[in-house]
């Protein structure tokens, strides 16, 4: 998508997902200025010394201070909202402060972005919000929910609000390779459960899928892409060939399989090339249905465990080496 002459702000915008949009956008969208709004000032030099471009901005921020995002949004276009407490035990560890961050922070965002007349906001989901079982996905789930109800309420500014729900991002902070990559260095790779299953893609597939969708969004769509499923025996496999595997059991909060699209959703469900749209199921302002895409069945359910396509074990191990996550 061509952004010329376009304002964009990325909250929690030094985090693995935020350097990455940043990364893309200055490189492939032409944009006027990207605002990276995060709390991490050291993230935020490094991350400047790194790309050196003149079109940045950074703006020290939490999405918990509302004056601080009204500011932040004054003239911006477009905002990418990734900002999260994204850790499940540190989610039920501190609940009220993922519910202030996650919940509290969206509404934040909802308001300042209506109130600045923005164009476009994207709220960066994940499947944890599906059938939620742990208070990071609760939390996820709400702001879903407000983000699409806040077309609503968007009234004569006419700020436009959809999200983007899609699994594990392969070599994010925190996430099962370069745990698996420290872990070798011991010979002993832990798995909670051989069976368990999930959705996967790379940093750079998860931001194009963005970008586009906020080409075609008309306010109120759930996108999910299409993307492949693996299994943590085959990373394993992939990244510590020669390590021994050690099974600790599901840990609390977590899922054997996840899910992108319950059978729920399904009525609502519109299959594209490439991906899925969930369209709203209260729709209290102008929506129209895209015509282009195909319903899909009553019975459909998108599912890792069920998921027709999978990553093989050459191609997790070729993701591994373009990440250049290495220790």
């Amino acid at each position: 998508m061509d952004f010329t002459g376009k304002t964009i702000l990325i909250t929690g915008g030094t985090g693995s997902f935020g350097r990455k949009f940043t990364e893309v956008v200055l490189r492939d969208c032409n944009p006027e200025v990207v605002r990276v709004f995060s709390r991490d000032e050291l993230k935020q030099s490094e991350m400047q010394r790194r790309m050196g471009d003149s079109r940045l901005r950074f703006l020290i921020g939490d999405v918990r201070d509302r004056e601080r995002l009204y500011r932040a949004m004054d003239g911006v276009d477009i905002v990418v909202h990734a900002a999260a407490l994204k850790q499940v035990p540190t989610a039920e560890y501190n609940p009220i402060e993922a519910v202030k961050t996650n919940i509290d922070g969206t509404t934040n965002v909802i308001d300042a972005a209506i109130d600045n007349d923005v164009e476009k906001v994207m709220l960066i989901s994940t499947d944890k919000a599906v059938r939620p079982v742990n208070l990071y996905g609760a939390t996820k789930m709400v702001a879903e929910k407000v983000t699409i109800q806040a077309n609503s309420y968007a009234g004569r500014h006419g700020t436009r609000f959809s999200c983007v729900r899609y699994g594990n991002v392969l070599g994010s902070r925190g996430s099962i390779v370069p745990l698996f990559l420290e872990s070798r260095k011991n010979g002993i790779i832990q798995i909670t459960d051989k069976r368990m299953t999930r959705f996967t893609l790379t940093p750079e597939e998860g931001v194009k899928f963005v970008i586009d969708r906020l080409g075609n969004m008309s306010g109120g769509e759930v996108f999910v892409p299409k993307i492949p499923s693996a299994s943590p025996m085959d990373i394993a496999a992939a990244v510590a060939p020669d390590a021994s595997i050690e099974v600790i059991g599901i840990r609390p909060g977590e899922k054997l399989h996840e899910e992108l699209i319950t059978l729920e959703e399904a009525p609502r469900t519109r299959e594209f090339d490439g991906y899925f749209v969930v369209e709203p199921e209260h729709v209290f302002w102008h929506f129209e249905s895209n015509a282009a895409g195909t319903p899909v069945p009553p019975d459909f359910e998108y599912r890792s465990d069920t998921n027709a396509e999978w990553l093989t074990t050459d191609q997790i191990t070729q993701y591994v080496a373009e990440l250049n996550l290495e220790t």
